[in-house]
């Protein structure tokens, strides 16, 4: 099997950190997100990916061949301009081939069994499957509304009235089927393939039992990285193993005063913290600098910006 991975999209929430650096290359526990992505599909045994680029497109490319995956074949769909998730889908439909494919969003961090998601979906014998999540945040980011096993509508755009607390993962498989419902250019898979799929025969919901974070807004990313036990540091052995990068909290690239303070606090490659300096439940992305002295809490800092994150 394939799949295919989102990482054309600009980071907006994130910014102004994916202004310099792509939003799949921001780092979980000084681990590009992009390659958590990676590292559970090589686990699950799906060794070709088709990633779609955009936004510092030559930097995520550079990044992933300098890597060098062992095995795994990496395809990179380049757009120019922008597609969505729509239309980036559509470019890909020769890539895909003719068999059923995973498609994954690169802004989240998931332990999403994908052997349990094929088996469910084929054993519904629908055109697609969706994993779902269950929040009690769902009305906040946008419920997903089911009936009966099957995806019936998004925050109710369909006037459904359906009310969940059931999300949408980012995650999910489809049959080639899809692409007889989306859009060449521009265009959202919800509106175009999910709604398709719908309307012609169904799609189907898996709900995902373990865990699932968003990282693409200041407050999920600072607390995927700093609070001790999530599922970042549980992922860590799977990453090492099937990517050949450990997670960590301090870079070993890092160069850090004797009597400055860390505190759950994840520490990027080429940082310099001085002497007297306190880091405090943050984030210090590759080549931060913390002068000598001076106290960071719950912020992002990068070589050029630093954001206070409120609680």
């Amino acid at each position: 099997m394939k799949a295919f991975v989102l990482a054309a999209g600009f980071g907006t929430r994130m910014m102004p950190f994916t202004e310099h650096l792509p939003k799949p290359l921001v780092p979980v526990l000084n681990v590009p997100s992009l390659f958590y992505t990676f590292a559970l599909l090589k686990d699950a045994g799906i060794m070709q990916i088709v990633c779609n680029i955009h936004h510092h497109a030559g930097v995520i490319r550079k990044a992933v061949e300098t890597m060098r995956f062992n095995d795994l074949q990496i395809v990179f769909s380049e757009e120019n301009p922008i597609l969505g998730t729509g239309g980036g889908l559509k470019k890909c439909e020769s890539l895909l081939g003719d068999d059923d494919f995973f498609i994954v969003n690169s802004d989240i961090i998931t332990d999403i069994d994908f052997r349990k998601l094929y088996r469910h979906h084929r054993s519904s014998g629908l055109a697609g499957t969706l994993a779902l999540y269950e929040t009690p945040d769902a009305a906040a980011i946008g419920a997903v509304g089911i009936d009966d096993g099957l995806v019936l509508d998004f925050r109710n755009m369909r006037n459904t009235g359906l009310e969940t607390s059931l999300i949408y993962t980012g995650t999910a498989i489809l049959s080639p089927a899809i692409f007889d419902y989306l859009e060449r250019g521009f265009s959202s898979i919800v509106d175009t393939g999910f709604t398709g799929l719908i309307d012609n025969g169904g799609l189907g919901a898996y709900l995902h039992p373990g865990s699932w974070m968003d990282i693409g807004t200041h407050k999920n990313y600072l607390m995927a990285n700093t609070s001790g036990g999530m599922l970042p540091e549980r992922l860590s052995g799977k990453v090492a193993e099937t990517v050949g990068l450990m997670p960590c909290h301090l870079s070993p690239e890092a160069t850090v005063a004797p009597d400055a303070t860390i505190v759950r606090s994840v520490v990027g490659r080429g940082c310099r913290i001085g002497k007297g300096a306190a880091v405090e439940n943050s984030v210090l992305l590759p080549d931060s600098v913390v002068e000598p002295g001076e106290t960071l809490r719950r912020c992002i800092r990068d070589r050029h910006h630093t954001v206070v994150v409120p609680q």
